[in-house]
């Protein structure tokens, strides 16, 4: 069965499940940083088996926050389970009143994001090896 667990602490499966993913498959190198300690972890488990995580971090203008580091084990992809794990990062994200989201994104993903909502702007950058975009979405109900 399909759950969700959030915690204001980098809990263990989640710290595995990104090391698997952005480290050991990706080769990023700067996985963990400061931004984890202020931020809401949330792991997405089939049973009690880890199979996704993301991050929230607040904005500075208290009505944003950056959703980031958003990884799927490779034996559950292709199953949706990245676009669930973005919805419930969302709805963490307005129970906490903030209006819009942004993405880090890996340019290979923007199709992905673009899917969950989010629109690109600026100009790509790089984030140690890997071209990233920055991304975009209004988390508010439309009128």
């Amino acid at each position: 069965m399909l759950h969700f667990e959030a915690s204001e602490r980098l809990s263990d499966d989640a710290a595995r499940l990104r090391r698997e993913v952005f480290m050991e498959e990706q080769g990023f190198r700067e996985e963990f940083d400061d931004d984890d300690e202020k931020s809401v972890h949330i792991v997405m488990y089939d049973d009690d088996a880890p199979i996704a995580v993301c991050r929230i971090i607040p904005g500075d203008d208290g009505r944003s926050c950056r959703i980031g580091r958003v990884a799927v084990s490779a034996d559950c992809r292709g199953a949706s389970m990245g676009a669930a794990m973005m919805e419930e990062a969302e709805r963490q994200a307005v129970a906490r009143g903030w209006i819009a989201a942004e993405v880090s994104a890996q340019v290979r993903a923007k199709g992905f994001y673009e899917r969950c909502g989010y629109a690109a702007y600026g100009d790509e950058y790089m984030d140690e090896h890997c071209p990233h975009i920055a991304m975009r979405k209004n988390l508010e109900s439309p009128d």
